[in-house]
């Protein structure tokens, strides 16, 4: 897991692992770049880990730069939403030596960044 998961409160982790069956899920990532590379690093992880995600399933469904924050208050760089079939086949990617040898771009390319579960409606 990349450090911004690690730091993730182990609660939230523990019930995000028991609905490992439960699918599909729409991850949410929010994301601020460092000022210096950041948005090349995150380039590079992208192109790196889209054949992660669709090895267990997934797909890249929507990616964009943001825009004016009209509420909020924050700003943010990007918005990627990833479906995955289930949060299994998320936790399978995370946990994969693959993604661990790759997780380091995304780390050192981000000052902050949000991820959310979702659930369809």
């Amino acid at each position: 897991w990349s450090s911004d998961v690690c730091s993730a409160d182990l609660e939230v982790l523990a019930a995000f692992a028991e609905r490992r069956a439960d699918g599909p899920v729409v991850m949410l990532n929010m994301l601020k770049f460092r000022p210096d590379g950041g948005l090349q690093s995150y380039l590079e992880y992208g192109q790196s880990v889209r054949p992660l995600i669709e090895g267990v399933g997934g797909s890249i469904e929507y990616q964009s730069m943001a825009a004016e924050s009209l509420l909020g208050g924050q700003d943010w760089d990007m918005i990627v939403l990833v479906r995955y079939p289930s949060r299994g086949d998320f936790l399978k990617m995370v946990e994969s030596d693959q993604y661990q040898a790759i997780a380091h771009l995304r780390e050192n390319a981000l000052e902050r960044s949000v991820l959310y579960a979702t659930d369809p409606v």
